[in-house]
């Protein structure tokens, strides 16, 4: 017998991979009607389940004065066809636990497999017989303006906006927004005509997965889609957006954020089916996607300037887009910037270590793996290789395409989508905080939230001899100056509203610091209740008591307090003048008060009459530090004391309320009891 040797292994060094299989992606089976409706059917026998998903492949289209009125064809469907109200609709649906949904592109059902048939009368009706009634387009504007008076304010929500416009152009449809006079244009008439235009089954794919044969997905799609009429559809060329000439500085100025958002962006050609596809998105995901990303490291791990940084590179048919950015704090926002550039450069100009390549390679095969997982993502696949005309084994092949990407792939990938010198430095931050530091980039442009570039007036300059102090007596005066010495409370009532639902804020404060605020809906249930008083702050949401620590109860103490000006020792406060600045468009006066334990917060008196504009707290977040600033407006005397007509809120989460004084009451007859501590 023969003697056997075993191959000597070195288990210090890892296996080399081996060759990447060809992926066994499963069958899917196609048909076409007679309409051109071409259908994907996945069977699935796991669950007696079946979903019908369709996507339509048109081109994008620019809304002009009517931004924003895709957004509402699929929600206008769904609220109601010529059969069938929306409630009566929402109650079928519901009966047999299936569901049904709309947009501009796309329609999609899933149920039971035994309530097929009711599912798909439901989908044919709202498909084919939508009544587009005027009472549901209002409750949608009112909806979507809701949204926008959240966006308007949310410091992520202005930097999506302004890329947007900046990188395509308003001319382009990817760099039109929606705004509240785009809303108020959108008529009933532009839905329809849009839907009748565009809902045409000859450029529309259909994905039937679940347990149904193909037999059976014919029978059923012909019966219920078989005669849904084809018609010629409009497509549409727009002019490809360039990369800027060379770095180009875009600021958006909110003056009281203490943090930036920092983007580096612009508009690249870039598709799915581009040959060095998949050497870019190792590139990427090395530079920036998640927190093994360059970007991350950098910044968050190794300079601790960020939660978070990352980068896409997104491939698109029209035109894609390069970004790269993150949230910092106002005094590192040109460091960030420069170790973005450096990240930038350095993978254009430098190979990728081995280790990088491999953990990468790794990653998006797990992604990918972990996708197949769901067999609808078979027909996904299928109907997505059509859309972006990707080779017929594009999904086979994956992962032998994935692992046969180089180091130099990745690099010559860098070199081509990575341009540090043709790029938009983006901020939305503060302007007095960043702006000089920006200039080291190239001159600053200064744009609105709503992407439109103007010229900032310069702040007035100080005053000689003006002091905090100053700024405080003047205010005093300004407000009621004797009136407001011998006041003993002051009661103010507002009312305002989110989303059609009525508000109404009374805030409650005395001459020896004690204050209570309190928010309810309807008139009827308070939603929020908070009291402050020498000892403590407490607070109730919905009734339960909320624990607040100390540092915040100091804080809350001082925020639900107007008048704090004449009663600065009772609250330990001490002022500093600052400077000037600009709020809503006019020159303050910028005063910091600081208590005992170092707590501080801002206060604007404006230049010329001295009354508040504006207030500003900083609360931290997960996030970091987040800016929540109210304004003041339209003051009037009441018992000889100046109380502000319009106050605009934070409620949180990026929500601002213009709330108006409804009653206000000076040296009020008080309940005992009215300033206690919430239990």
């Amino acid at each position: 017998a023969g003697v056997q040797v075993m191959a000597q292994v070195d288990r210090t060094k890892p296996p080399k991979p081996g060759p990447a299989p060809k992926i066994q992606l499963g069958d899917y089976q196609t048909f076409e009607l007679k309409n051109g409706l071409k259908v994907f059917v996945v069977e699935n026998n796991k669950i007696p389940q079946v979903t019908f998903s369709m996507v339509l492949d048109i081109d994008p289209i620019l809304e002009k004065d009517k931004a924003g009125y895709l957004s509402m064809v699929g929600g206008i469907m769904r609220r109601g066809t010529t059969t069938r109200t929306k409630d009566q609709i929402d109650r079928e649906i519901d009966y047999i636990g299936a569901s049904l949904g709309a947009t501009a592109g796309s329609i999609s059902g899933s149920s039971l497999k035994k309530h097929t048939n009711t599912l798909l009368t439901l989908m044919r009706d709202v498909l084919l017989n939508p009544a587009f009634p005027e009472e549901e387009l209002e409750k949608i504007k009112t909806n979507t303006l809701s949204g926008l008076a959240f966006s308007k304010n949310d410091p992520n929500s202005i930097a999506s906006n302004v890329q947007s416009k900046i990188r395509y152009g308003a001319d382009h449809p990817y760099g039109e927004l929606t705004t509240e006079e785009t809303v108020e244009n959108v008529t009933i008439d532009d839905l329809k005509q849009y839907y009748q235009t565009y809902f045409r089954p000859n450029v529309a794919y259909m994905a039937v997965v679940g347990d149904i044969s193909k037999k059976e997905a014919k029978k059923l799609v012909t019966k219920y889609f078989g005669d849904w009429e084809r018609g010629d559809v409009p497509t549409h060329k727009y002019e490809t957006p360039q990369s800027p000439d060379k770095v180009t500085v875009a600021l958006v100025d909110r003056p009281n954020s203490v943090q930036s958002i920092v983007d580096v962006h612009y508009p690249v050609s870039y598709r799915q089916n581009s040959p060095d596809y998949f050497a870019a998105e190792i590139m990427n995901s090395i530079l920036g996607t998640g927190s093994a990303g360059r970007l991350f490291k950098n910044l968050r791990e190794t300079r601790a300037f960020t939660y978070g940084a990352y980068s896409s590179l997104n491939d698109d048919k029209l035109i894609g887009s390069f970004n790269a950015g993150a949230a910092v704090r106002n005094d590192v926002t040109d460091s960030a910037i420069v170790e973005i550039f450096n990240e930038m450069r350095l993978i254009r100009a430098e190979p990728i270590s081995d280790k990088e390549l491999q953990d990468t390679k790794n990653f998006l095969i797990g992604q990918f793996a972990r996708s197949l997982e769901s067999p609808a993502t078979i027909a996904s696949f299928a109907i997505n290789a059509q859309l972006n005309e990707l080779p017929d084994d594009f999904y086979a092949t994956y992962l032998q395409r994935v692992q046969a990407v180089t180091k130099d792939d990745v690099m010559k990938a860098a070199q081509k989508y990575i341009n540090p010198d043709a790029a938009y430095i983006q901020v939305v931050g503060s302007g007095s905080d960043v702006a000089e530091k920006l200039k080291a980039f190239g001159p600053v442009q200064y744009y609105t939230t709503e992407g439109e570039p103007f010229t900032p007036s310069d702040k007035r300059s100080m005053p000689a001899g003006m002091t905090a102090e100053k700024v405080i007596e003047s205010h005093l005066k300004a407000i009621g100056g004797d009136a407001v010495a011998n006041m003993q409370n002051l009661k103010m009532v507002y009312s305002g509203s989110v989303q059609g639902t009525p508000l109404e804020l009374t805030q409650i404060e005395t001459a020896d610091g004690n204050g209570k605020q309190a928010i309810t809906v309807n008139g009827m249930m308070t939603v929020s209740e908070m009291v402050g008083n020498a000892d403590e702050v407490t607070m109730k949401v919905q009734g339960a008591v909320q624990p607040l620590p100390a540092e915040i109860q100091e804080l809350q103490r001082y925020g639900i307090i107007t008048i704090k000006e004449n009663k600065l020792s009772e609250l330990g406060l001490t002022p500093t003048l600052e400077g000037t600045d600009r709020i809503a468009g006019q020159d303050v006066y910028k005063v910091k008060y600081t208590s005992a334990s170092g707590i501080e917060f801002l206060e604007y008196y404006h230049m010329d009459n001295f009354m508040r504009v504006a207030e500003t707290f900083t609360q931290a977040t997960p996030q970091g530090e987040v800016a929540v600033t109210t304004e003041f407006s339209d003051f009037k005397a009441f018992d000889g004391i100046m109380v502000p007509q319009v106050v605009k809120r934070p409620l949180g989460g990026g929500v601002f309320i213009d709330f108006t004084l409804t009653s206000a009451e000076v040296n009020a007859d008080l309940p005992a009891g009215t300033f206690d501590s919430l239990k």
